[in-house]
């Protein structure tokens, strides 16, 4: 049972970074993709980045150039640099991990994005 813990959440002013991290625990095996969605009240969660582990990443359109998706060496953790941040960025962010199959969520990391 893989366990996915984010962190790095907070208030950001427009046009600031955040960096956010989500850490995973209790598999001996690597993810086959380590993902990032965000979710505001009352709407689907929406794909942000991903990233394989051969290095490659993808990203939503209303993200890309401003949003950076990592992981470490060890593929345990991963992170979302958030540059340039925009009002529309504040949403509950949330991790994903697909491990031999089956899917893994963290409980989310709030942003809030305000002057």
């Amino acid at each position: 049972q893989v366990q996915l813990v984010e962190s790095g959440g907070g208030l950001v002013q427009p046009g600031g970074s955040l960096r956010l991290s989500c850490s995973a625990s209790g598999s001996a095996f690597s993810p086959n993709a380590m993902a990032w969605y965000r979710q505001t009240p009352g709407q689907q969660r929406e794909f942000i980045a991903r990233i394989y582990p051969s290095g490659d990443t993808e990203y939503a359109d209303s993200v890309k150039g401003r949003f950076r998706v990592s992981r470490d060496k060890a593929m345990r953790t991963q992170y979302l640099e958030m540059i340039n941040v925009e009002h529309e960025d504040k949403a509950v962010y949330l991790c994903r991990q697909v491990v031999r199959g089956s899917d893994y969520w963290g409980q989310g990391t709030q942003v809030t994005v305000s002057s």
